[in-house]
């Protein structure tokens, strides 16, 4: 009996580590029973079973805290009073000895950030102040912010630090400095998430079909980088008003002197600056060129490039930048600005070199259709002809969302209403130019077939 029961759970049980402990009779019994009713998904009856093999042997079966960290979630979720307090407390002790027997498969940055959310979640219940549920978002990012990696929980780390602030407990400049310290994680997990997506892609676009593992990888990139995209823009909202440029020039102006030599500071100050719209105030080109000074970086070229408009800003703006997607983020930067000084021409040429580097982002494919369809009343010698840059300005927005899973949608709405905006099949056929190639003017110098 003993060996059909080890054979079974060998077999239900191949994804986890089978632990080296005792092979007790019972625990093994148990673990059958608890894993037959979880898959059952019937919570409440696995959980006198799985209790019974995570006392008596806790270093048995991963399993026990992988599968238990679920029917704890159901022990809380149908609870209440004092019963769901020991049962969401039960879950952090749950976490902790998962760590404790299981230490490669249960990083201390993502143990902590867990315990963090679910006392956010529960705070009520538990009776946890915001600054408490602050420290423990705190000693995860303080003691393994390497694996410090939900997008739910850093942003609800950074709102805890806001609700701070607007309660008097921590300063504008700690902040400021929470929010750049979220940020970074941030944009080192889309690095390398962006990095894993753009071989895919490529491959994709070189006419190679992904294999089901990849699709499901591509899927799971897109995914987390939308999900760290949204969190992005939730911090920005819910900095809100407490970043204008009327709070940040004279906080900075106050700190210049005693920061003027910290590379870190000056290189924050003047990024939130220029994000938040005060380039043109005179402390953003201080700011500027005192980073400049001591120590020179693309972003303080790129930044002089914009202020001044010397041609050798911008070339030491593209010499100095040495990473690919930060070189992307620049090239997308200056695209932006030329587009809105109507240079359409020099922005469609960066936008493309942005996509060179990043060929995952279809953001600028949006942008360069954009601007089409805003020059479609210029770039044509007839009114059809004028219209038919709909046509070219649907198939550039059709690109955005065949290289970017996270603008498919965005992409097929905006293809979509250029295309109402283009020759209807009555004019084609008044027109009697099915088939033809049309050449379009002006700056955009491309070609457009009509459709049949």
């Amino acid at each position: 009996m003993k060996t059909k029961i080890t054979i079974l759970i060998l077999a239900l049980f191949a994804g986890f580590n089978i632990g080296t402990a005792q092979q007790d009779e019972e625990c093994m019994t148990n673990l059958s029973i608890f894993d037959s009713y979880y898959k059952s998904k019937k919570y409440d009856d696995a959980y006198g079973p799985w209790k019974l093999v995570r006392e008596k042997c806790p270093k048995f079966n991963r399993a026990i805290y992988a599968y238990g960290e679920k029917i704890l979630k159901h022990k809380i979720d149908n609870s209440s009073g004092a019963d769901q307090v020991a049962h969401i407390k039960d879950l952090m002790l749950l976490w902790d000895q998962a760590r404790e027997h299981f230490a490669s498969k249960y990083d201390l940055g993502e143990v902590l950030a867990d315990k963090a959310q679910l006392a956010y979640k529960y705070r009520k219940e538990l009776n946890i102040s915001i600054e408490e549920d602050y420290k423990m978002f705190d000693e995860a990012f303080e003691k393994d912010r390497e694996h410090f990696t939900s997008a739910q929980g850093l942003y609800t780390y950074f709102s805890l630090a806001v609700d701070l602030y607007d309660e008097g407990k921590l300063s504008s400049q700690k902040m400021f400095d929470k929010y750049d310290d979220v940020i970074e994680i941030i944009e080192n997990l889309e690095k390398g998430y962006t990095e894993k997506l753009n071989k895919l892609i490529s491959k994709e676009e070189a006419g190679t079909t992904l294999t089901k593992k990849e699709t499901k990888y591509k899927d799971n990139y897109e995914a987390n980088l939308s999900a760290f995209e949204k969190v992005t823009t939730s911090m920005d909202q819910k900095l809100g008003e407490r970043a204008t440029c009327a709070v940040l020039i004279p906080l900075y102006e106050k700190d210049f002197e005693q920061n003027k030599n910290n590379g870190v500071w000056l290189q924050r100050a003047m990024n939130r600056m220029y994000a938040k719209g005060c380039k043109d105030d005179p402390l953003f080109l201080k700011l500027v060129q005192q980073k400049n000074t001591i120590e020179p970086s693309a972003d303080t070229a790129f930044y002089l490039y914009l202020l001044t408009n010397e041609q050798k800003y911008f070339d030491q703006t593209i010499q100095l930048e040495t990473d690919p997607l930060k070189k992307a983020k620049l090239y997308k930067k200056l695209a932006q600005d030329f587009k809105s000084k109507g240079s359409y021409s020099r922005a469609r040429q960066y936008y493309m070199e942005a996509l060179k580097l990043n060929p995952s982002d279809g953001s600028p494919y949006l942008s360069i259709a954009a601007m089409y369809a805003k020059s479609a009343n210029n770039c044509g010698d007839s009114n059809f002809n004028k219209r038919a840059v709909f046509w070219l300005a649907a198939i550039e927005a059709e690109k955005a969302g065949r290289v970017d899973g996270r603008l498919r949608k965005a992409a097929a709405q905006t293809a979509a209403s250029y295309r109402s905006s283009a020759p209807s099949k009555a004019d084609v056929f008044t027109e009697g130019n099915k088939g033809e190639t049309i050449k379009i003017g002006c700056w955009i110098g491309r070609s457009v077939k009509v459709p049949g």
